[in-house]
């Protein structure tokens, strides 16, 4: 992580020449495009060209719903997205005559669409799609008859999207979660590549909580193949734990030890392999012949005292994946009878009524966002109206997908939202001014235009809205409405509703900095729950419960940093300690992974009650550490963990298996720095402002 300080000119010429690699697979883009295309053309055929471009418009806008994830909860969610769709219009097509009532109707659904950032990213997008389809209609307004029509064509298309996306169920009914198995797989073969020092594994971790929801989340699939897979999440758990373990007890890595992390991490990535094409893993058996011959060669020789027990385990645990393999599939015969793992109470489904109800306070979030996206909706939409604009529709529309929880995103969606729309309004004219004009060869320009779009949107936001506006335009000019007519309009339009999305953020800031120590205090909280579970660890459910928690934490608390990071104004010694603490907490977490590897076999050492007292001690002080981070002051006095360190080493010297013993006494004396270190910054820190 760097340490400067924030630059606007840095900042946009980030935001214009950033790319990422595109994480939607070209299948998902092109069944999409289809079912926006498909019935287009149908309709047009068909001299039924409204029903064709109503039930493309639904698809259209219910498209960035088709999200990875078991079948149950992708046809859950775009029913939602479709329901919203079909609902907004309806509003927009009835109220779209009168000024007032509609803009009752946008603030009520910028408020409450806003609101359901609470519920992540998948609900928000449910909440956008609803503010575009709002003033989109409300620019035609219909009788009842025609806008029930019309509503119901949007619907339509929605749930066209939905039956598009599920089409593959009956005949691959587990494949994403056994995609979420292959990345997590994958990710521990990287991770047993790398040194210690370099595996820190954002995307390992981020791969893990996908998994965690896919294989135990509310629409999780039931029956005998998940009985597989979760073995299959549970020993990568346990992988990982080992892997953690062997490169923190063992910083000289000599060549044996380097060639059996070489051998795990083929294991691994054949597994992966496997587990993503469905099929038996006879290229990970082999794998795993190999790595038992250097388990066997490692162990004959000098493993280092406290390297046994882990080898032997990881080698056990990458034997039981790949049988396990083997199962995890409808195509396979599934054997594994495990039961269920509890979902972790951070994972878990509150009540939504409970979870709107604690979001509605000025010091929430989502609360802000919902306010500035009511306001913003509404004034947009109005200044629209009254000024005549044409086209101005775009203004209010630009508003609703450029706003976003954080400043940053705000400053640069809506800089890519204007500079995609010019070039997305200037590409269209062109080629439709080199195609022949025929309806056909439109309607190929329209199905390349989405297929990018759909392709480029997490890869380049600004090419990928050139795309979207020049699908839109397309669309749009079924309708006889002008292209190139209506070019500099839509660009005044998205120019003023980027503008007024910003203006709103600087009136009414929601500042990420003062989110950032809450994240952070959060995060040591989480640690420091997981350290206490260490404390007493007859119960493997509750290890796991903790540990899943402290990596959801992590994860919120690195993209709180992250934010942060991109917002004018913060602190300097702010940003170095979010960023040090961060850090530190990924050297603690790697620390109470390696000591949960110590105890992770069938029977825990007796001798583990010497061991109680310090992690309980250590727990308690990482807790007083997160309050006085949270209320931005220093921390008590610590207990002399040091001097119960030493007393520990001391009775362990007591102990009969010396192997252990050893490894207990480098990985106390780890934890000890690690909350030490901790102690250290938030004091210091906190003296400096």
């Amino acid at each position: 992580m760097t340490t400067g300080g924030y630059s606007l000119r840095a900042s946009v010429l980030d935001s214009l020449i950033k790319t990422k690699r595109p994480d939607v697979p070209m299948r998902v883009a092109l069944r999409n495009t289809a079912a926006v295309v498909l019935p287009l053309a149908l309709g047009i055929y068909f001299d039924y060209p409204q029903v064709g471009i109503g039930i493309a418009a639904g698809a259209l806008d219910t498209m960035f719903s088709d999200q990875p994830g078991p079948y149950q909860q992708r046809l859950s969610r775009l029913f939602l997205a479709a329901l919203a769709a079909g609902v907004a219009s309806l509003a927009g097509f009835l109220l779209g005559a009168w000024v007032l009532p509609m803009s009752i109707a946008t603030a009520l659904c910028g408020f409450f669409g806003g609101l359901l950032v609470v519920f992540g990213p998948d609900i928000a997008r449910v909440g956008m799609t609803s503010m575009l389809l709002l003033v989109i209609t409300a620019a035609t307004p219909k009788p009842l008859g025609d806008a029930l029509i019309g509503g119901a064509l949007i619907f339509s298309g929605g749930m066209l999207l939905a039956l598009f996306s599920i089409a593959a169920w009956p005949l691959q009914r587990y494949r994403p979660e056994r995609q979420a198995l292959a990345d997590v797989y994958r990710g521990l073969a990287e991770l047993a590549r790398q040194r210690q020092d370099d595996s820190d594994a954002p995307g390992l971790t981020d791969s893990m909580t996908v998994l965690q929801n896919t294989l135990l989340g509310r629409h999780r699939a039931r029956g005998r193949a998940m009985e597989a897979f979760r073995v299959l999440l549970e020993l990568a758990e346990r992988i990982r734990l080992e892997l953690v373990a062997m490169g923190e007890l063992d910083r000289r890595r000599d060549g044996m030890q380097d060639m059996f992390r070489a051998d795990a991490a083929r294991v691994l990535s054949a597994t992966a392999d496997a587990l993503e094409a469905a099929e038996p893993p006879e290229r990970a058996d082999r794998a795993l012949k190999t790595l038992q011959a250097s388990e066997r060669a490692l162990l004959g020789g000098s493993a280092g005292a406290g390297m046994t027990a882990h080898i032997r385990a990881l080698s056990g645990q990458l034997a039981a994946a790949v049988r396990n393999t083997n199962w995890a599939g409808s195509r396979g015969e599934l054997r594994a009878q495990e039961a269920e793992v509890a979902l972790p109470e951070t994972l878990r489904s509150a009540s939504v009524l409970a979870t709107l109800r604690a979001n509605i306070t000025p010091h929430s979030v989502a609360f802000r966002h919902a306010v500035r996206c009511a306001v913003v909706l509404t004034l947009a939409f109005a200044v629209s109206r009254y000024a005549n604009l044409p086209h101005g529709y775009w203004m209010p529309m630009t508003a609703a997908i450029v706003l976003r929880p954080d400043f940053a995103a705000t400053l640069n969606f809506g800089l890519l939202r204007v500079v995609g729309t010019i070039l997305g309004l200037v590409l269209t004219s062109f080629l439709l001014g080199i195609t022949p004009n025929v309806i056909w060869a439109h309607i190929a320009v329209m199905g390349v235009l989405c297929v990018a779009f759909r392709y480029l949107a997490t890869a380049h936001y600004g090419v990928a809205v050139a795309a979207l506006t020049g699908t839109v335009v397309v669309l749009l000019s079924f309708e006889g409405v002008d292209s190139s007519a209506a070019m500099s309009d839509r660009v005044l339009n998205t120019a003023l509703g980027s503008g007024m999305a910003l203006l709103a953020y600087v009136l009414w800031p929601t500042w990420e900095r003062n989110r950032a120590r809450v994240a952070l205090a959060d995060m040591l909280d989480a640690y420091a729950t997981y350290v206490r579970v260490l404390a007493s660890p007859e119960s493997r459910a509750k290890r796991h419960d903790a540990r899943t928690a402290a990596r959801t934490a992590r994860t919120n608390a690195l993209a709180s940093v992250d934010r942060m990071r991109a917002e004018p104004g913060t602190p300097r010694h702010l940003q170095e300690l979010a960023e040090t603490l961060y850090a530190n907490g990924n050297r603690l977490a790697r620390t109470a992974m390696t000591l949960e590897a110590l105890i992770d076999g069938e029977a825990v050492p007796p001798e583990w009650e010497l061991v109680g007292p310090f992690v309980t001690a250590s727990a308690d002080v990482l807790h007083e550490q997160a309050a006085a981070l949270s209320e931005s002051r220093d921390p008590a006095p610590p207990a002399d963990l040091r001097a119960m360190q030493r007393q520990l080493t001391e009775q362990l010297t007591r102990m009969r298996d010396r192997e252990l013993a050893d490894s207990i006494v480098r990985v106390t004396d780890r934890l000890t720095d690690n909350v030490d270190t901790t102690q250290h910054v938030i004091a210091r820190r906190n003296a400096e402002t």
